[in-house]
């Protein structure tokens, strides 16, 4: 016999495991442990809270009456533009009263005051960047008065203190400076021909016994070979009248001497760097200025004065010499040696600069990221002189004000991975 089910039935159990289902949604999505619906939830309150006007502002509401909020910023410095609305129908602008406060990082406070313009209240200040600061919205229509609170946050991160030294995250405070203005020459390490010494014999004759080879250094007065002389048929010694390397020895046992010399030593504690000077440059190059004289590969650098300018131009290269007097004792430096020279030509004091290691790109901007604590926000330069190592900061952040020199990149990706805007 067949078994048959009714509809009723079959309605009863369906309604029954939806309700199954929808206690078990609700259960879960009031759970405190799951942390993927928390961040849901919090996606969604956060789109709620901003909601959009028709004017692409925040939109503000309370009771029937609302604000939309936007920062304008085409064509002019950015500005707050504020839209009234009540009962969802616009209201003339000279009947609200409005005012907002934002308050930025490091306790700093702007006051806006609002006019009436054609269609909404104009702030009477530049909100100047980062648009990143908790926002107090006070305003009065018809005798009552309305008030928000809400964060508006950009470029903003935040790493507590022993993450950011495991990221090898270092700051220091923005300050004066001494900005060198510097031009960067090209050119070759020399013998200093004051120390160099060719040796000769005294005497023409035979040479009977060499004491030392190429390469070997010597000190003065050590024998270097033994004459026979032609003429007394007696044996003296040649010695070496400085100290130095033998960088070439031109005698062999049996020669007769001539007047060809029979070494050369070189002294190579103290060499000359000679450094080419072009004409866009020779105004600037002067006798005694400082140069900071560094190998190609940046791994030499030693300081020392220009001793002296040519007053001769190079046929082929069109350049002038400028001759640096560097010792040498290590003998890190090499006669033939390529070598660049940074030579100071001006020296600007000057009130705020930062490293120019710190800096990074945000947006349309060069930016550094200050430190509040363990927040790190960034700041928006504007920027004058530079050189290799510092840059001139005519505005974007304050003297004393930390901000981040090493591994400031990281700021930078921290950020972006949190999804930074700047969407008013």
């Amino acid at each position: 016999m067949k078994s048959s089910v009714s509809p009723y039935s079959i309605t009863i159990t369906a309604i029954s495991v939806m309700l199954f289902v929808l206690a078990v949604w609700l259960m879960l999505s009031t759970s405190d442990t799951s942390d993927s619906h928390h961040d849901e939830y919090a996606h969604h309150a956060h789109e709620l809270k901003e909601a959009r006007g028709p004017h692409g502002g925040r939109l503000l509401v309370q009771d029937d009456f609302g604000l939309e909020i936007s920062i304008y910023e085409t064509g002019l410095p950015p500005e707050f533009r504020v839209y009234a609305y009540k009962d969802n129908q616009h209201v003339a602008p000279d009947k609200v009263t409005l005012d907002i406060e934002l308050k930025r990082l490091g306790d700093k406070r702007d006051r806006i005051k609002f006019a009436p313009q054609q269609g909404y209240l104009r702030g009477d200040s530049v909100i100047y960047e980062p648009h990143s600061f908790e926002v107090t919205v006070n305003a009065t229509h018809q005798g009552k008065s309305y008030s928000w609170q809400y964060d508006n946050l950009e470029g903003r991160t935040l790493i507590p203190g022993n993450i950011a030294q495991q990221m090898g995250i270092q700051t220091e405070a923005v300050g004066p400076v001494t900005l060198t203005e510097t031009r960067t020459l090209t050119g070759r390490v020399q013998t200093n021909p004051n120390r160099l010494s060719r040796v000769r014999p005294r005497f023409a004759g035979v040479v009977k016994a060499i004491r030392h080879e190429l390469g070997d250094v010597v000190r003065a007065g050590d024998v270097l070979a033994t004459v026979q002389s032609n003429e007394s048929l007696q044996e003296y010694h040649v010695k070496a009248p400085v100290n130095g390397l033998i960088v070439k020895r031109d005698v062999q046992v049996g020669e007769a001497t001539g007047d060809e010399p029979l070494f050369v030593i070189v002294d190579l504690s103290e060499v000359w760097v000679e450094l080419d000077v072009f004409v866009r440059d020779l105004e600037l190059i002067k006798k005694g200025q400082v140069v900071m004289v560094e190998s190609l590969d940046g791994n030499y650098r030693k300081a020392a004065s220009i001793d002296w300018v040519s007053p001769l131009t190079a046929h082929a290269s069109q350049s002038v010499r400028a001759r640096v007097i560097v010792a040498n004792e290590d003998g890190a430096l090499r006669p033939g040696q390529f070598i660049r020279g940074h030579v100071t030509v001006g020296e600007h004091a000057v009130s705020l600069a930062v490293r120019q290691a710190a800096l990074q790109r945000f947006r349309d901007f060069q930016v550094v990221f200050a430190r509040f604590d363990d927040v790190y926000e960034v700041r928006m330069l504007e920027l004058g002189r530079r050189n290799h190592e510092w840059v001139e900061v005519l505005g974007g952040i304050e003297s004393g004000t930390q901000y981040v020199t090493e591994n400031s990149y990281l700021i930078k990706a921290d950020i972006e991975k949190s999804g930074a805007s700047h969407d008013h």
